[in-house]
């Protein structure tokens, strides 16, 4: 495998711009262009829950896990265990802007049917 990056989507590059100078502290720079370059050998973790989320007022920590059943046997109780799969930890600008995309992704889902609205409205439809 390669460590070399390669072109995301169909497309070179996917530019990004940071945050706005003023948030920098730099009022004088304009905002940098990020590239963003994907890396297909990167490696995926699968997770089936999340078993912790701490905000401690630098960093938002993710911790996700990963369910693991015994043996199922005749008249008995089924029964796991639960490990942790991986820890996510992000500034509060990225914390920020995964909620925001998790509301989008909410939004998409309770348009097309499959999650509730909230306050026991009915899924829009069309």
């Amino acid at each position: 495998m390669s460590p070399e990056p390669t072109a995301s989507k169909g497309s070179p590059s996917k530019p990004a711009t940071a945050a706005p100078a003023a948030a920098t502290g730099d009022g004088g720079r304009q905002p940098a262009t990020i590239r963003y370059l994907d890396r297909a050998d990167m490696v995926e973790t699968f997770a089936d829950s999340i078993t912790g989320l701490i905000f401690d007022g630098q960093t938002l920590r993710i911790e996700f896990g990963v369910t693991r059943f015994d043996d199922v046997k005749p008249n008995t109780a089924i029964t796991g265990r639960r490990y942790p799969a991986c820890r996510l930890v992000l500034p509060p600008a990225a914390a920020v802007d995964l909620i925001n995309r998790m509301q989008q992704i909410t939004a998409a889902l309770t348009q097309a049917g499959v999650v509730k609205a909230r306050g026991g409205e009915a899924p829009k439809t069309g």
